[in-house]
């Protein structure tokens, strides 16, 4: 297949972080479109993104992206390796992501292994159907899909599954996961407000580490606790544990300690905070 540069041109104000989840979510959505994304070259001071990929065609690296992210190259060119190499040098392949590479000015690499897990659920999701019937209830799941995968696009989170009655992601960056529940809980706030007659009250539960990736899944104890969290929450509420809380020192965020709670399959209680969203 033809091998494409994509050029973005100006991406101030954007961290290695952002660039590697997005690379992550090109990854997942590559095969659709029969497409390869390589690798990428990061100058975070100059603001330029340089994508590598082979594909079919032009249009069908692009549709990666816009289905991905939505956040589109300003150029793409055909090129031949040899001129890749002997500008940005040596490709590096990109699948596995422990492998991504730094940004063109940083000194050590961002391992993304670790991760932010983010766990949504829907108040009475239960008794929707029955409620309102059949097709009123699949309008407001569809809206209550809407509202969190906009948030997750916006920054910059991988959907990981559907649960029936919420979703499942993952943030390479902490904050930019805090700002995505906030702004959930904001969305769902001003969508209420209109839609006095079926009002959506989610919970959302964080919590950060290192879990296991298999099948297109996450597992392990990060996972578990994020779950917890958000089972413990109030409808309007995000819960989290310290360990967020940490990693936002100094973004401005408003954590309220709740105490330590005890959570069903942890041995120790765990410290939780509620997130404040709303002014």
């Amino acid at each position: 297949m033809p091998l494409y540069m994509d050029v973005h041109a100006n991406v101030q104000g954007v961290g290695l972080e952002d660039v590697v989840q997005a690379h992550l979510m090109d990854l997942q959505v590559q095969s659709k479109y029969n497409v390869h994304y390589i690798s990428y070259w990061f100058n975070q001071d100059a603001g330029k993104l340089f994508c590598l990929v082979d594909a079919p065609n032009a249009d069908a690296a692009v549709d990666v992206h816009r289905e991905a992210h939505g956040v589109l190259a300003d150029d793409i060119i055909e090129v031949q390796q040899s001129m890749v190499e002997g500008f940005l040098g040596p490709m590096r392949e990109t699948t596995e992501p422990a492998k991504l590479p730094a940004a063109a000015n940083e000194a050590a690499p961002l391992d993304p292994g670790f991760r932010i897990i983010f766990f949504t659920d829907m108040e009475g999701s239960t008794a929707l159907t029955q409620r309102l019937g059949d097709e009123k209830a699949d309008a407001v799941l569809q809206a209550h899909d809407h509202i969190i995968r906009e948030a997750l696009r916006e920054y910059i989170g991988a959907e990981v599954k559907h649960t029936g009655d919420g979703i499942m992601a993952s943030f390479v960056s902490p904050r930019k996961a805090v700002d995505c529940a906030i702004a959930v809980q904001q969305a769902f706030d001003a969508h209420n407000k209109e839609h006095t007659d079926f009002p959506i009250r989610v919970r959302i539960g964080l919590s950060a580490g290192e879990p296991v990736e298999r099948q297109n899944d996450l597992f392990g104890a990060a996972v578990q606790l994020a779950a917890r969290a958000c089972s413990y929450a109030q409808p309007g509420q995000i819960m989290a544990p310290g360990v967020i809380r940490d990693l936002c020192i100094g973004k401005g965020f408003r954590f309220h300690d709740q105490g330590d709670v005890a959570l069903k399959g942890f041995e120790d209680a765990v410290r939780l905070y509620e997130i404040a969203w709303s002014e």
